[in-house]
């Protein structure tokens, strides 16, 4: 397949490096990737643009939890994708729902106005929305370019049914960018299943700290995660999808 795109889901410059080096075509930039992602600091970012010349689309999230914000909340989301935009980021990744599950048009179309000129993801917001394929008709009357998504479920393989029915009902008018557990061994099967040809994923291993003194019984977060594991993109792991995307036959 020529035509595709791999995107890889990165939260330091270094697992953006191994992103690169292992040909994804663009980043997803966030903090905090172990809890979902939340919006990733300006420095980073700037180191990444400066260093590296992969394209960057950058999540704002400002907060862990639900996607029903509040107006400081949303204002806040506007004043980052100001920030990012100003700084050359080359998309942004947003989403915003109402109580009701259904997606919020009026703070949507206050971020698109905002994000005008970039390329706009809808995230995973999408995958906690009550009508996914009324909210898919709203994504493209907002001009929505992609809408990243699982299928509503917690793996690609699981909403693969649900995946397939949005691609075609997408038309080509966006990209339904296929994500949650998707890596070289599932991405044959979900071409084969819903005809996407856009992938996200981290292509994550866990390193072991560097740190040699060890405070076994202090927390700096959630007690259930170990302190001294770190998460980082494998550039082996990004080639060996890509390599699956080149070799399908459409």
């Amino acid at each position: 397949m020529k035509n595709y795109i791999l995107e890889c889901c990165v939260d330091s410059f270094e697992s953006a490096m191994e992103a690169q080096k292992g040909g994804a075509d663009r980043i997803e930039l966030c903090s905090a990737l172990v809890i979902g992602g939340l919006s990733p600091s300006p420095s980073l970012f700037k180191r990444i643009k400066k260093e590296l010349g992969i394209r960057t689309h950058v999540l704002l999230r400002p907060r862990f939890g639900d996607f029903c914000y509040t107006e400081h909340e949303h204002e806040i989301i506007k004043e980052e994708i100001k920030i990012f935009r100003e700084l050359g980021a080359d998309g942004v990744v947003i989403g915003s729902l109402k109580p009701d599950g259904s997606l919020d048009m009026v703070q949507m179309r206050e971020l698109m106005q905002e994000a005008k000129g970039m390329s706009v993801t809808l995230h995973r917001a999408f995958d906690m929305c009550k009508d996914p394929f009324f909210t898919l008709k709203q994504a493209k009357e907002l001009g929505i370019n992609t809408i990243l998504t699982s299928g509503q479920k917690n793996h690609c393989i699981d909403g693969s049914e649900l995946l397939a029915g949005l691609v075609e009902k997408a038309k080509g008018q966006v990209d339904i960018l296929i994500g949650a557990g998707v890596d070289a061994a599932v991405i044959e099967k979900l071409y084969e299943k819903t005809k996407s040809t856009c992938y996200h994923m981290s292509g994550k291993i866990t390193l072991d700290s560097r740190m040699e003194y060890r405070k076994e019984d202090v927390s700096m977060g959630v007690a259930s995660m170990n302190e001294y594991e770190i998460w980082r993109t494998s550039a082996e792991k990004i080639a060996q999808a890509k390599a699956v995307l080149e070799n399908i036959e459409v």
